[in-house]
């Protein structure tokens, strides 16, 4: 029943915080406040003591059903630092926006789902789950509703419904080469024995799965949505976006591979070459993208296709190191990512500033912002000893010990290159941020820094969580993928 309550209650308290009428123009600030820590606080309790819950049987072999195993209690800690940091910089940020308690009630709405995909038990639950966390953020995307942002929305909307239904294609496989309810194993629950005869047919439809829901994760060739989406939505939608949300889709292909068909049945098949193949075209791909862009919030969704299939990676090379290297991506960059679209957000709100060039000189006047917007670089370069670092290095060796064929050193190779323009794209911001050369004008520096404590704190807390990535994720990975 704690499950349900941790479900249930961000949606419904997001609803009532949002919309109960208030005497005067009251603030509804404290309410989000207090409605997030105890948000915080249910899930905790459920992560504990949430034990199992049948919420309906629709047949002997389908039942909804929720349960924490250690998979999705790591990517709901990820959920809740990420919506906790976003809920309290958006009090200041979304003054510059209307309609903001639609967006607080969807916001919490989202938190929701994303809390019901981390708790799934089974396939089914988890597809239905998957699809509510879809439809709880469409309208985040399309918050300001122009024409711009329902061609976005409806982007992000038909992209997301076209891969959750591949990934329900290759559900009903899974269930037909299976028995049970299906609930998730680590290792996988599918009987080798049952595919006699049809392992072709079972294996396409396991790699439809992967790119169906991948297509959350903007893998090629369904990321099309991601980079049109992100810079459209608010500031900490982006965050929340490219933090956590695109990550369901990772969380979904891991369920898939690692918990109901296994990686046994995978490893040295088609099916793994092609996954790779696709990774490593993201990686390069987006990288190479948001290198070229100017808009900062534009780069920075295309750094998110990027940066995602290194965790696809991780997880295509199907060792436990693989697992562990992508799972440590998954915390250090739901942290990095998340603070630079804030940091982004703290550029628009205080300067307007859009644009990679005209960001020169801006450390002068928001020295905090740019310190932190440093740090999340650091962490998704892959320097010591921010989370990236430890996450490329246990893809980097999983890949050189375990991947089939050129893919053992053709993976760290790419790495290294994605890594250099990684650095390209990013770091310019903070070098032309502190050092604008003699012919910046001195009169617009030394302002101070007037960002708001409601902006730079969640910052700071989401450089500490990458830096924690790095100094301790290897061991809470190591309690997810004990199993393998």
């Amino acid at each position: 029943m704690l499950i349900l309550i941790a479900i249930l209650f961000p949606a419904v308290g997001g609803l009532l915080a949002s919309f109960l009428p208030l005497s005067g123009k009251g603030d509804r600030r404290p309410f989000y406040g207090i409605l997030m820590v105890c948000c915080d606080l249910l899930c905790l309790l459920a992560l504990i003591r949430g034990g199992e819950v049948n919420l309906a049987a629709l047949s002997d072999r389908v039942v909804m059903a929720f349960a924490f195993d250690a998979f999705g209690r790591f990517f709901l800690a990820a959920a809740m630092i990420l919506y906790t940091a976003v809920c309290f910089y958006s009090f200041e940020y979304m003054k510059m926006e209307d309609r903001r308690e639609t967006f607080m009630a969807f916001f919490f709405i989202s938190f929701a789902a994303m809390v019901s995909v981390c708790a799934a038990r089974n396939l089914l639950t988890m597809y239905f789950c998957f699809e509510m966390a879809t439809l709880s953020t469409f309208p985040l995307v399309l918050h300001e509703r122009s024409e711009e942002a329902v061609r976005a929305g409806l982007k992000y909307l038909f992209y997301s419904v076209a891969g959750a239904l591949m990934g329900l294609l290759s559900v009903f496989f899974i269930y037909y080469y299976s028995e049970g309810t299906g609930n998730f194993v680590m290792g996988g629950f599918v009987r080798p024995e049952r595919l006699a005869g049809g392992s072709s047919l079972f294996l396409a439809m396991v790699l439809v799965g992967i790119i169906g829901f991948g297509t959350k994760a903007g893998m090629f060739p369904m990321h099309g949505w991601l980079p049109t989406a992100h810079p459209i939505a608010p500031a900490p939608a982006s965050s929340l976006l490219s933090g956590i949300i695109a990550k369901a889709g990772i969380l979904c292909v891991g369920r898939l591979v690692y918990y109901a068909v296994g990686p046994d049945l995978i490893r040295g098949s088609w099916v793994q070459t092609v996954w790779i193949i696709l990774a490593l075209t993201t990686v390069l791909m987006g990288s190479t993208m948001a290198f070229c862009e100017k808009n900062l919030k534009k780069r920075l969704a295309y750094s998110t296709v990027s940066q995602l299939s290194y965790i696809m990676l991780g997880m295509a090379v199907l060792t436990r190191t693989g697992l562990c290297g992508a799972l440590i991506h998954t915390l250090g960059h739901s942290a990095s990512k998340g603070c630079l679209f804030l940091a982004a957000g703290a550029f628009i709100y205080y300067a307007g500033i859009r644009r990679v060039e005209d960001l020169r000189g801006i450390g002068r006047k928001m020295p905090v912002v740019v310190w932190a917007f440093m740090f999340s670089a650091l962490s998704l370069v892959g320097i010591p000893p921010f989370g990236g670092y430890l996450s490329k290095w246990m893809i980097g060796s999983a890949a050189l010990s375990g991947a089939p064929g050129i893919f053992a050193w053709l993976i760290p190779v790419v790495l290294l290159i994605s890594a250099l323009l990684t650095a390209g794209y990013l770091f310019p911001v903070v070098i032309d941020g502190f050092f604008p050369g003699k012919d910046f004008p001195e009169e617009e520096g030394n302002q101070g820094d007037r960002v708001s404590f409601l902006m730079t704190i969640p910052m700071l807390l989401l450089c500490g969580s990458a830096l924690a990535a790095g100094l301790f994720g290897s061991w809470f990975a190591g309690l997810v993928t004990g199993g393998i």
